[in-house]
């Protein structure tokens, strides 16, 4: 069972395989029978191909166990983990394409051995490129990343405040732990509407450094923040405090609500929150995002999955909301998906609480594939 075990630790993280349809046996030898563990392991519990791979080989096996380890003690160092858990979605999707193995297609038993070995050598080779402490720059897929990377001083005050928000979550229950990071990561897609830095990712960097004082007030802020709770993360996260404004960032905190109310964490994150229209009254508001997520462990295209986290069901064919009835499709690892939506919000003291609980009816949506 140790490739089933292997597999969990990879949803856990984030961190699964696309899906690809079940193999049935091709006109040469079944797959159980060119795959040593497969039986031992029992692989045919997988209906994603590259897993029963993983699964029934014993050298991709092992190199699967020290890529997990590996990738764990990557997401131990960063407390903003959905940029790293993006990027290895992103990897896993170019690693399994490079080798030949694509969605929705038949592994054939006289392609597992070159399948095999590419899968073993790129499994290797990006264990041993994780264990180097200056991958976590070079692999930032930002413009706030790249900029940080680029400014010693905003990359030492981005450790630090890293450091002293991990030494806070160490101090929580593991579902407590969870929801402060992803209320972490909600931080940074703040920071960057804040200084100017959503949606520049294609910017060239000496465009960008009109936003290094910026981040540089955030990180000295954040970090006194944090210190100033001396040690109690109650007094930092999980505090559901009222918005200043009906913008951007309420929606962002409302989709972070309702994500963390139907545990959607495992399959998908939040990558940019931006604002649309907006209507305010005295009391009352209504914000018309878009929401880009990025899907990090397969789920079916029509299921309580999509309908929670993403407020419909998808057609891939056409890349638009709302599937055929009956659909089968899965969406993949690395998929975006795109909603348009009202939300509607109400004063609250100085501040507005967002009166939606779920993302149903989104008012459009697209699936995209890759970044």
């Amino acid at each position: 069972m140790r490739g089933i075990v292997l597999a969990a630790v990879a949803i856990q993280l984030g961190l699964a395989l696309p899906a690809l349809a079940e193999n049935p046996p091709d006109s040469e030898r079944p797959i159980n029978e060119v795959l040593p563990l497969f039986e031992p392991n029992h692989c045919a519990a997988f209906r994603d191909a590259t897993e029963q791979l993983f699964c029934g080989d014993p050298d991709l096996n092992g190199a699967a166990a020290k890529l997990n380890i590996a990738i764990q003690n990557r997401l131990n160092r960063l407390a903003n983990r959905r940029l790293a858990i993006e990027e290895n979605a992103e990897w896993i999707r170019d690693r399994n394409s490079s080798c030949g193995v694509f969605a929705n297609q038949r592994l054939s038993s006289r392609n597992v051995q070159p399948i095999r070995t590419c899968l073993l050598r790129e499994t290797e080779e990006r264990t041993e490129i994780l264990t180097d402490p200056n991958f976590d720059c070079l692999a930032t897929n930002s413009a706030a990343g790249a900029l940080i990377c680029s400014e010693p001083s905003l990359a030492i005050a981005k450790t630090e405040l890293n450091d002293h928000v991990l030494q806070l979550v160490a101090r929580l229950k593991p579902d407590d732990a969870r929801d402060a990071l992803s209320e972490y990561e909600r931080w940074g897609r703040e920071r960057d509407r804040k200084c100017a830095l959503a949606d520049k990712d294609n910017v060239p960097l000496e465009e960008l450094s009109s936003s290094e004082g910026c981040l540089s007030d955030y990180f000295s802020e954040k970090t006194a923040e944090v210190a100033a709770a001396r040690g109690d993360p109650g007094k930092i996260f999980g505090r559901h405090l009222a918005s200043p404004l009906p913008d951007a960032d309420a929606v962002d905190l409302c989709v972070a609500q309702i994500h963390a109310a139907n545990a959607c964490e495992n399959f998908l994150a939040v990558s940019r929150v931006s604002q649309i229209d907006h209507k305010v009254a005295e009391d009352s508001a209504l914000v018309t995002a878009e929401v880009e997520m990025i899907v990090l462990s397969p789920f079916a295209v029509c299921s309580p999955i999509a309908s929670g986290c993403t407020g419909t069901c998808w057609d891939l064919k056409s890349g638009k909301a709302n599937a055929a009835p009956g659909s089968r499709d899965s969406l993949s690892v690395a998929h975006r998906l795109r909603i348009a939506k009202a939300f509607a919000f109400q004063k609250a003291g100085s501040g507005w609480r967002c009166n939606t609980t779920s993302l149903q009816p989104v008012d459009s949506g697209i699936a995209l594939r890759g970044p």
